[in-house]
Formats: C-alpha cells, structure tokens, sequence
C-alpha cells in the first residue's frame, strides 16, 4: 500500500466545460485521491477563447461543487511542468475518436520526452458524450440549437448569451 497521495492532472482549454469533460473529471476522481483540473490560460494550438480564464474557472468551480478532491487551477506552462509543480504523477485525458488518439499519442510522446516519470491515462468517452466537442456546442449555440443537455445551465445561458444569432 502506498503512503503517497495519488494526484492527477485533467488539462484543457474547457471553452467551454462540457458534460463529457464533467464526465471524465468524475471517473478520474474515483480513480485518484485528488484531480486537479488544470485549466489553460493561453493555447497554442486554438484561437483566443470565447471566455476568459476567470469564467471558465467560475463555471468548473460551479459544475463540480461538491465533488471531494477536485479543484481547478489555471495555467500557462508545459503541462508537464504544471503537473509536477502540483505533485502530480498523472495526465489524464478523455477519448472519444480515433482522430483524439492520434493527437493524444504525439502529445503523450512528447511529454514522456519533458518528464518520463508522468504518465497519460485515457478514458473512454462514455457514448453518451463520444460526439461532444466544445466547438461544437458553440456551433450549436450560435445557430440557436439546443444545448441544454450538453453543458451545466450557467453555461448554457452564458452561450446563448454570447453566441446567439
């Protein structure tokens, strides 16, 4: 039996949180005594955000009271570098496409590369939630579809506040 606490990391940009992200943050945090989901101020890889750091942390913190040992933190660095700064030796993200496993598997790769003593976990994406994508419940906002199912209500009336047609 290990004395350490066993601490994972659930990076991303959540713009915004969906419930497929609650999803996986949830199954993480039965397989981890503590999850923190660590929340990207600034990507490389996307456009500037629809919501800036401080709503999007608003909306996770509200989405996950409640839940023990999750909290959610932003940053700006490697998340390598912010995994170890946490303590923690787990990268967990979610999988819902062959096209997610083929980025994850070069992100992986190259993390390895930063620090060899942190490991990436995949989960699944529940099939309930294996099409959901924060672009596309932007798309569906801007358009007027429904997306009371696919996100926590604040987010849903901040979306269609922001993106409505």
């Amino acid at each position: 039996m290990s004395i350490h606490k066993s601490i994972a990391v659930c990076p991303g940009s959540y713009d915004p949180i969906t419930n497929g992200h609650l999803d996986v943050i949830r199954r993480a945090a039965e397989l981890y005594d503590e999850v923190v989901v660590a929340v990207v101020n600034r990507s490389v890889r996307k456009d500037d955000t629809l919501f800036d750091i401080e709503e999007r942390m608003a909306f996770i913190e509200e989405a996950l009271s409640g839940l023990e040992g999750v909290r959610a933190e932003p940053f700006n660095t490697l998340v390598v570098d912010f995994a170890r700064r946490v303590g923690a030796k787990t990268i967990v993200k979610g999988l819902r496409a062959i096209s997610d496993f083929e980025y994850e598997l070069e992100m992986n790769q190259l993390n390895r590369r930063q620090d060899p003593e942190i490991e990436s976990v995949y989960l699944m994406a529940s099939p309930q939630y294996s099409f959901l994508s924060s672009s596309g419940v932007k798309e569906l906002a801007t358009f007027g579809g429904r997306i009371d199912d696919l996100v926590p209500q604040r987010v849903a009336e901040r979306l269609q506040e922001e993106l409505r047609r």
